[in-house]
């Protein structure tokens, strides 16, 4: 659900902060006041194409900030985990427009493509009306669509895992029976392998290699800095720590004799001595099993340059030659024995094409029948909505080639013909932007709480019309309202009626400079736009009170 949003040098709008509730929220105002900005608003967050031109006179940029609330779209909050953009439940979409023509976006305050921002959109926000960018139009949501008017979120999980599974075994069939590459795999395979066995270790043998060589690299280092050692600690100079401690030992000894508070400190030089002469001793041994064999340098170092040259070769760091050996161990074993695993496969393959063939077949018979039904409920709307003798038929084309696929052996398009007469066209060839609308409109009524977009916005969905369509429309939005949330801009009064809540946005000059405002009106102040509707300029007692009486009505509902 839109929670708010926030629009700053937008075409004439200086700036709005506006927030938003659920039910159906309607938006007046006089004609070229700027209803519309809004939807144009929410249609830059969605990824449409910005123009300079938008950005108010005088600015060097606009700014847009919707903010949506993601309860109940699950969808919408595995798609900001998957791109490593969520942030705490929240969903902040944010662009910036510059007089200059660049553009930036953000999701929840980090850098964002504006490819990036129109999924994310996708599946916040629908908009209906006198727009490219509707997910209506899209096939493959006409498709998503209709299984979901059908219920058969169940079996199109299981057609696309088997459809997946299918190709999955397909590719490695494929794989297993290379033909003449067979061969030279092969004998590749088995060359890779010899050197990897020969040379290849496991984590801790790589460790205890790499340490030795290490050690044997610099022996000579070693040796002489124990030997310097163990003279700074045990050496013929007076200055050795072993006679320094020895003389320090004798002389507190002697004071201890005179104070008795001494004593501990001189167990403490006891301890020392001992400690430094196992030092001393441990160092000459050290120093005694030093390994300073050049072979065995020679050979350690062939090895590790082997590794290094192996890591180049197969594109992996030296740590996981022993995985990678393993891998091609499988491979080897799996083509030496391609006929018997061929069989198995093609076997596994085979029995998983006919379970498919068993669930598409069932998901397609559910799929025309809910086509029929869909229909039928449609045309009927469409005839309360203005347009008599309309009808919407679902048109199931089979999908290309014979082999499993993860959508189904079905594609769907949505099929319009507005007036009696007229052949059905696809929906997304529909020139007539108010016609659209309102079919887009029966299509969300026909399937309430089906589509799993929480926001949905209708652009002038009442151009064209009047009367009794037009309080019908209203109703109809507020139906829609119960379930999702809905924005609709309107210039007809029994629409603005039904609404639960009524933003009136109109034009201000102050001198050379004209400002649009957007403002939240409360039950006093829709009963006066209700009436300015009705009547025009002139507001009278009897235009109040039909507006107010136009008010009740729709609350009673």
């Amino acid at each position: 659900m839109l929670t708010s949003l926030y629009v700053r040098h937008l075409a004439v709008v200086e700036e709005a902060d506006i927030a938003f509730g659920p039910g159906l929220t309607v938006v007046s105002g006089e004609t070229g006041a700027g209803k519309s900005l809004l939807v144009d608003a929410l249609m830059l967050l969605a990824g449409a194409r910005a123009d300079s031109n938008m950005v108010r006179a005088g600015s060097d940029r606009a700014e847009l900030v919707a903010e949506f609330d993601l309860k109940g779209l699950p969808q919408a909050q595995d798609w900001l985990k998957r791109e490593e953009l969520d942030e705490d439940g929240a969903c902040q979409l944010r662009r910036v427009i510059r007089a200059e023509g660049s553009s930036r976006a953000w999701i929840n305050g980090r850098p964002a493509t504006i490819g990036q921002m129109a999924d994310l959109a996708a599946l916040l926000v629908e908009i209906h009306g006198q727009h490219e960018h509707q997910a209506l139009l899209e096939r493959a949501h006409q498709l998503n669509l209709l299984d979901a008017y059908a219920e058969n979120e169940t079996r199109v999980g299981e057609v696309r895992d088997l459809a997946q599974q299918w190709r999955e075994l397909g590719a490695r069939i494929r794989k297993l029976s290379g033909g003449d590459d067979r061969g030279h795999r092969l004998e590749l395979l088995r060359h890779e392998l010899g050197e990897l066995e020969k040379w290849a270790l496991a984590p801790t043998q790589l460790a205890e290699l790499e340490a030795s060589h290490k050690r044997l690299a610099n022996a000579g280092k070693l040796t002489e800095g124990i030997t310097g050692v163990v003279e700074l600690l045990d050496g013929d100079s007076e200055l050795a720590l072993r006679q320094s401690l020895g003389r320090a030992h004798a002389e507190l000894g002697r004071l201890a004799a005179l104070d008795e508070r001494l004593a501990p400190m001189l167990e403490l030089l006891d301890n020392a001595q001992i400690q430094l002469n196992e030092a001393v001793d441990g160092l000459e041994h050290y120093a005694q099993d030093l390994d300073l064999d050049p072979e065995r340098y020679a050979e350690v170092d062939t090895h590790l340059t082997r590794l290094h040259e192996l890591s180049r070769k197969h594109r992996v760091p030296v740590a996981e030659l022993d995985d990678k050996r393993a891998a091609l161990h499988v491979e080897l074993s799996e083509l030496e024995n391609a006929g018997e695993a061929l069989e198995r496969l093609s076997a596994q393959r085979e029995q998983l094409q006919r379970d498919y063939a068993k669930l598409a077949e069932a998901l397609s018979k559910t799929r025309q029948a809910a086509a029929k039904r869909l229909g039928k409920e449609v045309s009927a709307l469409m005839g309360e909505l203005g347009m008599a003798g309309g009808v919407l038929d679902i048109a199931l084309e089979p999908a290309e080639g014979g082999d499993p696929d993860p959508q189904g052996r079905e594609r769907c398009e949505l099929l319009v013909s507005a007036n009696p007469g007229q052949p059905p066209r696809a929906l997304r060839k529909v020139a007539s932007g108010g016609e659209l609308a309102r079919i887009s409109l029966a299509i969300e009524v026909a399937t309430l709480g089906k589509d799993t977009i929480g926001c949905m916005v209708f652009d002038e969905v009442d151009t064209g019309i009047g009367g009794a369509v037009a309080e019908v429309v209203g109703q109809k939005l507020r139906a829609l309202g119960a379930r999702c949330q809905v924005l609709c801009v309107t210039h007809l009064p029994q629409v603005a009626a039904q609404g639960h809540a009524h933003l009136r946005v109109s034009k201000h000059s102050q001198g050379k400079s004209t400002q649009t405002r957007v403002e939240s009106l409360n039950t006093e102040g829709r009963r006066d736009e209700l009436a300015r509707m009705l009547g025009g300029l002139e507001i009278t007692r009897e235009t109040r009170a039909h507006a107010k009486k136009m008010l009740e009505q729709a609350q009673a509902v």
